[in-house]
């Protein structure tokens, strides 16, 4: 049995792969780092859609995600022209792009779970002597 996608989620797919390669393309905006698109939410009436980023890279301070989410934003009307050649919509979502803080999370939630492993380890090497 096919699994069942809702049209919604069809374009945000589509929109993810297709903003992906405009903008490692088409944005030549030296401050703009190296931003990953990890999921694209499209609402039902396809008005809108919610982009969410990473920025890979030495620093993902607060202010450089700030500093890529505005470049994004500001940049969102000729991101929105070209995935309207591109994909051949009537009408192409307005683009809001949102910081994922998920990734961050995971590699925190696994740097504590490692370092209670260790922990653990410290703990039954001493109860062993």
């Amino acid at each position: 049995m096919a699994k069942d996608y809702s049209r919604t989620q069809r374009i945000g797919d589509q929109m993810q792969r297709e903003l992906s390669q405009l903008i490692q393309r088409e944005i030549k905006d030296p401050r703009l780092g190296m931003v990953t698109i990890t999921a694209v939410e499209v609402a039902r009436d396809l008005s809108h859609a919610k982009v969410f980023i990473t920025v890979m890279g030495k620093e993902d301070s607060v202010e450089e995600i700030n500093r890529n989410l505005e470049i994004l934003n500001e940049a969102a009307g000729f991101l929105r022209m070209h995935l309207g050649k591109a994909m051949k919509l009537r009408s192409v979502p307005q683009l809001h792009f949102s910081y994922d803080a998920s990734i961050r999370r995971g590699v925190e939630l696994s740097a504590l779970i490692e370092r209670a492993v260790a922990e653990d380890r410290l703990h039954a090497g001493k109860d062993e002597e």
